[in-house]
């Protein structure tokens, strides 16, 4: 041995992986540190500028509510929102992230009420006081800029990219005056009209209610069997009654009709026996559905019998008398025909109060010309008032309240209930536990009320043939929806819904800022319109309470005593709808109309919905050209989450635990399309998918840091490395069609197959005695490296989107000098990487190398070896086509052997195979030789080279190359 190779420490003179980047991310501390860089840089502003004059990507913001600490549900809408823009960004488009928040509404008003009023037992100031007003709608605006700033600093925290500096609000002046001109476009195109309809309505929150502002919960009833007596009708059923059945008691002084179905069977019915207290006697005549006699006889505790038909025609000629007629409800009760009507449950007829059913209403608007001819009254009554107390309407009852400001059931019903008992009207009562409206603010139940709104008609004819209804089902046919399914959930909410409810009694938001007369008839002049949207985008919306604002906006052309002032509040969705306007349409850097809106599946009530109507009734379209949903968060077991169970995961808990890129992780391997599931197990899989990829993505940055950016020609390049090159041409593909189709998980799942199976588990670890130990001028670890270098640019771009503070850290590690990977591009593949001949070939070698580590590693398992190098296995191919793909093959470093025997032939019955590969057999032979001190590999030319007694020859040329370039 020579007093070189004595004095020699050959880890040293190895290329071993050399790298800071840390094994363990550390990622609740670091990731605050890259946010701050971030911002310090601003990284936003150098995004806009490298993206100038590229083709926009527009994903516009949904607006989340300005009131409270973001939930797990904002974490994955905005990380996949993220996702989308930076993965636009990076394959060439100028793709401007803007948030936004939605900022008026009930749920700051209802805040502000508690915690500035309630809590400190003071009154809540008279809003119909314009200095009172406009200070309430200060400390409104305060309570929500609050929170903007508090979530915008969390989102901020998830990795998100965007003009947090500038984004938009509604409640910012200009959006003030835009939404309220989205309002008079539609008032000025004959759309708007005041009506009176049962609408929902809250009794604790004193306002109108949106279907998407309401949540059902199981709540029990009261439910009451009511007979009305035929005062008029064919003779046989002169002194019979007709019964209906009713879940809400209090709603019967609203009581004008009776409805029935002619496809349902009826008949007249005589008691003959009777166990009750109250109710039937002996000998009175009932009409029901024959389907439901039997069982609302037992209801009653009495016996009947079948007395005879009674046709569809000898309804249509009943008229009955209201069962408290003599309290002050001295009108006739019709029967009219309705679609509604069934023999499914209750008595076959349905009592018709059009101050309280949206069915009810329709099916009494639709016979008021018969109504008429038949001498009865079609007006409709107010029973019941904003505070859920009769009115004057309900005679007998005023002052009693369906419900009290807790959200309780008021004195109604029992009084109701008393009355018809006293009458002998009552058939028979109960109670029923379903599935009832609440508000999902309050938590409490609503009622239905007939009240004069502000109305957008859904089917009148705009003048061009369309209706907004027609309008907002050809904009859907227009757009993508991803999943498909939600465009047949969105078609069949628009084809069934009502007209549209825009006015809110309430006094944070957007006003109706028009002015009507008494028949309700809407103002047009475009100079009003006009004055109104200047002082607006000047002022704010609060110009519209300020003292003296009917006169400044009406001006000497018009009689102020002819006009009153419109003082309802716009629906909140109204405003969220109309974001479009002032983001997409208003910003430069933006465009209308928008390639993405994303949001939860519950916003084809919500956002997606108003925003479509907003936009098909004043362009014509929808403002998206796709929409994406996703479903809700769920725990482990699949139980909604809710602190009552204790089963709340929150992001903050999670980023500082794990990390955002963590969380993130998790977002882009679930199947966010549906409802996904999250907690401490699914936290810990995800750790540990990161910490492999991490580590794939470690050991790449240590081993190039002995990369010197050589480039070596395809032609040159070995096949493995042509292979891996195939496998990058594939996943381009793969990962870029990924993103344009928003199937997160499809990319995911590949790049981390990729790297556990492909790289770590395959291709690195072959290359891995090659890139340590092989010479410097090796072409096959220069290729390796020239490979491996591009695998890394691929792999980190590609994860950028995803996982944006590990791919920076990496991104920088290497490449120092750089200024952010998200500042880069996906790679350009070049066509000759794609290979599919290699490909063919290398599947085929890989069913022999997957033998061969079979059967090694049973050696290793029985501790016959230690390592692979140890063996010199001996394999038996008999079929052809795998022993042509390994002609001209290393196939013992594709094997990690130190030696490899390849036989044509079966080989020995006690050779090891595997059913799935047939053809091949394996005999693990010990390998024969020296073990060479540097590599470990066991060969017979160890001691070859006299200046290295103690390796082999390929390590002893790569220490004299070594020792030439003064590296020893």
């Amino acid at each position: 041995m020579t007093d070189t190779a004595e004095k020699l420490d050959y880890s040293k003179t190895l290329y071993l992986p050399e790298t800071e980047f840390p094994m363990r991310a550390g990622l609740p501390q670091k990731e605050p540190e890259t946010v701050a860089r971030w911002q310090e840089m601003d990284l936003y502003k150098k995004l806009r500028a490298s993206a100038a004059g590229r083709e926009k990507f527009v994903l516009h913001d949904g607006p989340p509510y300005a009131n409270g600490n973001i939930h797990i549900g904002h974490a994955l809408n905005k990380i996949l929102k993220d996702v989308i823009t930076r993965s636009f960004q990076m394959r060439g488009y100028d793709s401007n992230y803007v948030p936004g928040w939605d900022c008026h509404g009930l749920p700051i008003e209802w805040k502000i009420e508690e915690e500035n009023y309630r809590a400190k037992g003071k009154a809540k100031p008279d809003l119909k006081q314009p200095a009172a007003m406009i200070e309430f709608r200060k400390e409104c605006r305060a309570y929500a800029e609050k929170w903007i700033k508090i979530q915008g600093d969390e989102f901020k925290r998830l990795g998100i990219v965007g003009d947090f500096d500038n984004p938009y609000l509604t409640m910012n002046f200009h959006a003030e005056s835009r939404i309220a001109g989205e309002l008079l476009k539609i008032a000025m195109s004959g759309q708007l009209y005041r009506g009176s309809k049962p609408i929902m309505w809250s009794v604790v929150e004193r306002t109108a209610l949106a279907e998407a502002e309401v949540e059902y919960h199981d709540y029990e009833s009261d439910t009451i069997w009511v007979k009305f007596p035929v005062s008029n009708g064919p003779a046989a059923l002169s002194d019979a009654h007709v019964v209906i059945w009713t879940t809400t008691p209090w709603t019967i002084p609203g009581n004008r009709a009776i409805a029935y179905s002619p496809k349902v069977a009826y008949g007249l019915y005589e008691v003959t026996a009777a166990e009750n207290d109250f109710g039937p006697r002996p000998d009175e005549k009932l009409i029901f559905a024959d389907k439901l006699a039997e069982e609302s006889a037992a209801k009653a505790k009495l016996a009947f019998k079948r007395v005879a038909d009674v046709s569809a025609a000898d309804l249509a000629a009943i008229t009955a008398a209201h069962p408290l007629k003599d309290l002050g409800y001295d009108f006739a009760v019709p029967l009219l025909p309705g679609d509604h009507v069934t023999d499914d449950a209750g008595t076959g007829f349905v009592h018709t109060a059009p101050s309280h059913g949206r069915e009810d209403f329709e099916a009494w608007m639709s016979s008021v010309k018969e109504l008429e001819a038949r001498g009865i009254d079609p007006r409709i009554p107010f029973p019941v008032d904003d505070s859920g107390t009769y009115t004057a309407d309900a005679p007998g009852f005023e002052g009693a309240r369906v419900m009290d400001d807790n959200g309780k059931k008021g004195d109604a019903n029992d009084r109701v209930i008393k009355a018809l008992i006293e009458r002998n009207a009552l058939f028979a009562r109960g109670r029923l536990k379903h599935s009832y409206p609440h508000s999902w603010r309050s938590k409490k139940p609503i009622i239905f009320r007939n009240t004069p709104q502000w109305f957008v008609y859904m089917d009148k004819d705009l003048k061009d043939g369309t209706t907004l209804r027609t309008r907002a089902l050809s904009a859907i046919d227009d757009t993508r929806f991803v999943p498909a399914a939600g465009q047949n959930r969105l078609r069949a909410m628009i084809e069934q819904r009502p007209d549209w409810v825009l006015s809110r009694q309430r006094a944070w938001g957007v006003p109706i800022c028009v002015f009507a007369d008494e028949e309700g008839n809407v103002l047009q002049d475009e100079e009003v319109n006009a004055r109104i949207l200047e002082a607006f985008d000047a002022e704010g919306a609060d110009a519209w309470f300020a003292a003296g604002a009917k006169e400044r906006f009406l001006g000497n052309k018009h009689d102020a005593a002819k006009w009153s002032q419109v003082m309802d509040i716009l629906d909140v969705w109204f405003d969220s709808g109309s974001t479009h306007t002032f983001t997409l349409e208003d910003r430069p850097d933006l465009k209308w109309p928008a390639d993405v809106y994303l949001e939860g599946s519950d916003q084809h009530r919500g956002w997606f919905h108003s925003s479509l109507l907003e936009s098909a009734a004043t362009r014509g379209r929808a403002p998206y050209d796709t929409v994406i949903t996703h479903g809700f968060t769920m725990d482990e077991k699949g139980q909604k989450m809710s602190k009552s169970l204790g089963n709340v995961v929150s992001p903050q808990d999670v980023m500082k635990d794990a990390g955002a890129d963590i969380l993130r992780l998790w977002v882009m391997t679930t199947d966010y399309w549906e409802d996904q599931r999250l907690g401490k197990t699914i936290i810990q899989t995800n750790v540990d998918a990161y910490r492999k990829l991490r580590n794939t993505i470690r050991w790449m940055l240590g081993t190039l840091a002995h990369d010197e950016g050589e480039e070596i020609a395809y032609a040159e390049l070995p096949e493995l490395e042509k292979l891996m090159l195939h496998r990058l041409h594939e996943l381009d593909k793969l990962v870029r069609d990924g993103y344009d189709a928003f199937e997160f998980k499809k990319i995911a799942r590949a790049l981390i197959d990729f790297a556990n199976i492909e790289l770590s588990a395959f291709y690195f670890d072959i290359r891995k005695d090659a890139l340590y130990c092989d010479a410097p001028s090796s072409l096959r670890r220069r290729s390796a490296l020239s490979v491996i270098r591009k695998i890394f640019d691929c792999m980190v771009t590609w994860l950028a989107p995803m996982l944006p503070f590990t791919t920076e850290e990496a991104w920088l590690s290497l490449k120092p000098a750089a200024v952010s990977v998200h500042l880069e591009q996906f790679p350009s593949i070049p066509a000759e990487w794609q290979n599919e001949a290699v490909e063919t070939k290398w599947e085929k070698i890989r069913k022999v190398r997957s033998v061969v580590t079979g059967a090694l590693e049973i050696e290793r398992k029985d501790k016959r070896i230690g390592s692979s190098l140890e063996a010199a296995p001996v394999v038996y191919v008999s079929d052809a086509e795998l022993l042509k793909a390994l002609e001209g093959q290393e196939f013992e470093e594709t094997c990690i052997t130190s030696a490899i025997t390849i036989t044509a032939s079966e080989g020995p019955e006690t050779a090891f195979r595997l059913s799935d590969v047939p053809g091949v057999a394996v005999d693990p032979k010990l390998a024969e030789g020296v073990k060479c001190a540097r590599s470990w590999r066991v060969t017979s030319d160890v001691g070859s080279d006299p200046a290295y007694p103690d390796v082999s020859a390929r390590d002893a040329v790569a220490l004299h190359e070594l020792a030439a370039l003064g590296r020893l």
